[in-house]
């Protein structure tokens, strides 16, 4: 009989003291959660889509641009932070925005591709994407993904090492990020609903461009030419 009441004491002990446990672990938990929000940033951007008068190639067009820009802004983050990017489509078509690369985690609705993982922001509206960045570093490139505006509304997005973490390699002394592209000197829209409609390969492009601007080969190759 002593015996018996021994062991229920004994069961009574150990669950209190792995209650104890418990309770300790979640306070660790709850720590270390506090200390990575604490690190990570929440970066917040804006993106007005337009028609933009763009100049390549001696001819002038009006270009859909994000924020009047050619290529669009440069976004940077850091591994583990939040990007929150407000898009308002002032062109006169549907467009999305596709994070190239990033892998949506439990944000899937924030990937872009249009009819896929959500309906087209129309002319006049808006839709913001927030996603976080989990275990990536590098560069990559958002563009939009919509029919074929991509040609124009494009950027670099810029994944920087974790806080206190770095790259397996040296630093460099120079970051410049290198975007590659193509110009039709013509309405990329225009071009992709001529081939659509007559079922031929769509025209190629008049040039290959570096950051938005043709090479050298090309008839007033100068920047902003």
């Amino acid at each position: 009989m002593q015996a018996s009441l021994r062991d229920k004491m004994e069961v009574i002990n150990s669950i209190f003291a792995n209650r104890h446990c418990s309770f300790f672990l979640a306070v660790l938990l709850l720590l270390a959660s506090t200390m990575s929000l604490a690190i990570a940033e929440i970066h917040h951007h804006d993106f007005v889509v337009q028609a933009t008068k763009v100049k390549r190639l001696c001819q002038t067009h009006n270009s859909i641009t994000v924020n009047g820009m050619f290529p669009g802004p440069t976004l940077e983050a850091k591994d583990g932070d939040t990007l929150v990017v407000k898009v308002v489509n002032k062109a006169r078509y549907n467009v999305t925005i596709h994070w190239h690369g990033i892998r949506q985690m439990r944000t899937g609705w924030a990937d872009g591709p249009e009819f896929v993982t959500q309906c087209p922001i129309r002319p006049g509206g808006s839709y913001t994407y927030r996603f976080t960045i989990e275990g990536q570093e590098g560069t990559l490139w958002w563009h939009a993904h919509s029919s074929w505006l991509r040609a124009t509304v494009y950027g670099a997005l810029i994944i920087l090492p974790r806080e206190g973490s770095s790259y397996p390699f040296a630093k460099p002394k120079r970051e410049t990020p290198i975007l590659l592209g193509e110009w039709w000197d013509a309405n990329p829209i225009d071009v992709v609903r001529q081939s659509t409609r007559t079922g031929a390969a769509p025209n190629i492009s008049d040039a290959y461009t570096i950051n938005g601007q043709p090479g050298d080969l090309y008839n007033c190759s100068s920047e902003g030419n």
